[in-house]
């Protein structure tokens, strides 16, 4: 297995965040669902599996093994599936990258950090509460916030 210094371990959990269900497909909030089906895609495997209340796949990038997952269980119980996947391949948070949408960046816009808190999106606080720590890999995707104040986040 290749190691380095970000995944001493060689193997990644690739998370991305949103809502099962045809009413959340390509939506905004769901654009994390939409990175990892698109690098499942480029590694030529489906994300069909069903284990840990999602949908997954695996594959190799580059000779690192990757486990890609996708939550079933609603953005705000993301944890309920994240948490099982990481104790399954006895993993910590320090091998997963998680793709999710940030209203707070504009559209199209990009930033990769590790650690921090959850501003306030509850994919992330779902993680945090049931994770043994916080300093995992964030992708975060600008959807930029809706048009209208009152306009509803998630759609």
């Amino acid at each position: 297995m290749s190691k380095d210094a970000h995944f001493p371990d060689g193997r990644v959990v690739v998370v991305g965040l949103g809502n099962p269900g045809p009413e959340y497909d390509k939506t905004r909030h769901n654009i994390g669902f939409l990175v990892v089906e698109e690098l499942a895609r480029r590694l030529g495997v489906a994300i069909r599996d069903s284990r840990f209340k999602g949908r997954c796949a695996s594959a190799e990038l580059r000779g690192r093994p990757v486990f890609m997952l996708l939550p079933q269980t609603f953005m705000n119980l993301s944890g309920q599936s994240v948490g099982p996947a990481l104790g399954f391949y006895k993993l910590t948070p320090a091998s997963l990258i998680v793709a999710h949408d940030d209203i707070d960046l504009p559209v199209g816009r990009v930033r990769l950090k590790i650690g921090g808190g959850h501003g306030g999106h509850n994919g992330l606080r779902s993680l945090d509460k049931l994770l043994p720590s916080n300093d995992y890999w964030r992708l975060r995707l600008g959807v930029g916030r809706p048009p209208h104040p009152a306009a509803d986040v998630a759609n």
